[in-house]
């Protein structure tokens, strides 16, 4: 019998999430910027579909000045009062004050590490974690890993990165990387 290889169920819901898949997930990021930037995208997603997320991604870079830290490091209450009018991205006050107050976080682990890669990336020696799971009831919402990387996130001052969020994080930056045995992104 021939084997047949399929994606990851998930990413069979619409094209955006087919296509997320096919370039992001689970692929090793090392850009400080697009680690920031998916840390924050992973936050506004608390509590809502990833799909919602990937539907307004050009109006979160616009909004949020590309996810360029420095800038959003010196949001103003002006600022925050033209993105909770911005209809084109998560007008939540809490976790637009979350970006912000990560934005400041961030600088600090730089500093002490180096970049935002190092620091993260250190957590799993440098390699990523390859899981081999054959359905989607296999791959876990968190584990002990996010347990600690969100733990020492809080310490340093970011919020909105509680352990699934962190898990969420390692799956979309690639630190692990749990596509299907028969994905071919596996």
């Amino acid at each position: 019998m021939k084997h047949i290889e399929r994606v990851c169920d998930w990413a069979l819901q619409s094209e955006l999430e087919m296509e997320y898949h096919n370039t992001v997930w689970g692929r090793p990021e090392h850009n400080d910027r697009q680690l920031f930037r998916m840390l924050i995208l992973e936050g506004q997603q608390a509590g809502l579909s990833w799909v919602t997320i990937l539907k307004k991604i050009k109006a979160f870079d616009e909004a949020y000045d590309y996810f360029d830290p420095k800038i959003i490091a010196d949001y103003d209450e002006e600022k925050v009062k033209s993105l909770m009018e911005n209809a084109g991205i998560i007008r939540n006050q809490r976790k637009i004050r979350s970006a912000i107050q990560n934005a400041k976080a961030f600088f600090p682990v730089v500093e002490e590490f180096g970049s935002f890669d190092a620091y993260l990336w250190g957590f799993v020696d440098g390699k990523p974690i390859i899981n081999h799971f054959k359905t989607p009831e296999e791959v876990p919402a968190n584990t002990p890993l996010s347990d600690e990387i969100s733990k020492d996130l809080k310490k340093r001052g970011f919020n909105f990165v509680g352990s699934t969020i962190i898990y969420a994080y390692m799956q979309a930056i690639g630190m692990v990387n749990d596509h299907l045995v028969d994905c071919p992104c596996h």
